[in-house]
């Protein structure tokens, strides 16, 4: 909800305030109540969602929560160990519950841009 009334803050910036002339301030209050309208319709439709997504998030909170702290330094051991992420497989789960990462084979590779560089035509 806050994200809504900060879109609608930012963009009731947008609108110009002040005129040269009678026509141009008509102009404008109609592009300041049609921008309003607008924003009021895309609050009422996400109004559902983003009460959907707390719902959600108060039910799984104190689980991520906790999964974070048991969790957190060991992936983070994980990540510092791995310098490029493109040379593994997608996670997979083995039926037992295992998850494994495969690391890709040579001819898997992407081709790196060093090798790319030192083949390639100069120009």
């Amino acid at each position: 909800m806050k994200t809504i009334k900060v879109c609608a803050l930012i963009l009731g910036l947008c609108v110009p305030v002040g005129s040269a002339s009678a026509e141009e301030d008509s102009g404008r209050s109609l592009m300041a109540e049609g921008m309003e309208l607008f924003l009021k319709g895309l609050q009422d439709e996400i109004a559902p969602t983003l009460d959907g997504f707390t719902a959600m998030m108060d039910e799984i909170g104190p689980g991520l929560q906790g999964f974070l702290e048991e969790m957190g330094p060991k992936l983070g051991a994980v990540f510092s160990k791995v310098e490029d992420w493109s040379s593994y497989h997608p996670p997979e789960m083995l039926p037992n519950g295992d998850i494994i990462m495969r690391k890709k084979s040579p001819t898997e590779m992407p081709p790196s841009e060093d090798s790319e560089q030192s083949g390639g035509v100069e120009l």
